[in-house]
């Protein structure tokens, strides 16, 4: 039976959130747009930490899973405040980040906001799998129709559609808005910590040439990039699972020997 999750009150919405203690470093999930905490990759990591000793936490954004709040309302800044309050308020000692899709864009806005190359930088590294940083201005904005446009500024928002669920897309003209606030692939990135990314060239979602544009921008940093041949956007078969325990693992080695 799955653990119950416990709340932390977030700006007047309550955040669903889930922790199992342990050491270090700790493993930190973040989700993707319209995912939850209980997905195969999330419970995947979950298994692993308990099987190493490692802390482990995970939440859903507000307006996903179990947590409070309404879908419409998100914006990229609201859930990246969301999820550096959980950070802070769960964790101790060095974190690595482990971000989907959207989660990776979390993540390093995290980062930019955490971290600042001191010694004592709380998240020690980054796993970033299809990475989608700037989705709503590079991936979404060149593709959309007239009809979304003029939905986006009559009703403020449009559906589209998902491959993953019943549930359509919400995009909303905030979500756009503040996207552009929140961009992070206009100039050269520092995260004083290891990145490695993993990313299917068959994602129908976020193109491989993404991940190579953001590793690009990674460049004084330790970066990773793992191509898989045959891998989608989900990454969640069991040799796509297995890679990413495999990364996780050898990520802890490299922290832990310093």
């Amino acid at each position: 039976m799955q653990e119950q999750p416990q709340f932390l009150d977030v700006s007047g919405t309550r955040i669903a959130v889930r922790h199992q203690a342990g050491g270090a470093p700790g493993l930190v999930w973040l989700g993707g747009f319209m995912s939850d905490m209980l997905g195969s990759k999330a419970e995947t990591l979950a298994a692993l930490a308990s099987q190493s000793g490692l802390s482990y936490t995970r939440h859903d954004y507000s307006g996903h899973g179990e947590s409070g709040g309404a879908f419409r309302d998100g914006t990229i800044s609201r859930w990246l405040a969301q999820s550096i309050a959980v950070f802070e308020r769960y964790t101790e000692g060095p974190q690595i980040l482990v971000g989907s899709s959207m989660g990776a864009w979390i993540a390093l806005r995290m980062v930019q906001e955490i971290n600042r190359g001191a010694a004592d930088d709380r998240i020690a590294g980054l796993i970033l799998l299809a990475p989608a940083p700037d989705f709503t201005s590079d991936l979404h904005a060149p593709k959309l129709t007239e009809d979304q446009i003029s939905s986006l500024a009559t009703h403020g928002y449009f559906e589209a559609p998902s491959g993953y669920s019943d549930e359509p897309y919400v995009f909303t003209r905030e979500l756009f808005e503040d996207g552009d606030k929140n961009r992070v692939l206009t100039g050269p990135i520092d995260t004083h910590c290891p990145v490695h990314i993993l990313q299917g060239m068959e994602d129908p979602d976020v193109p491989y040439q993404h991940a190579e544009k953001l590793a690009a921008l990674l460049s004084k940093d330790d970066v990773t990039l793992t191509f898989i041949k045959d891998g989608d956007h989900r990454l969640s078969r069991p040799e796509d699972l297995s890679l990413l325990e495999r990364t996780v693992t050898g990520m802890v080695e490299t922290i832990r020997q310093g």
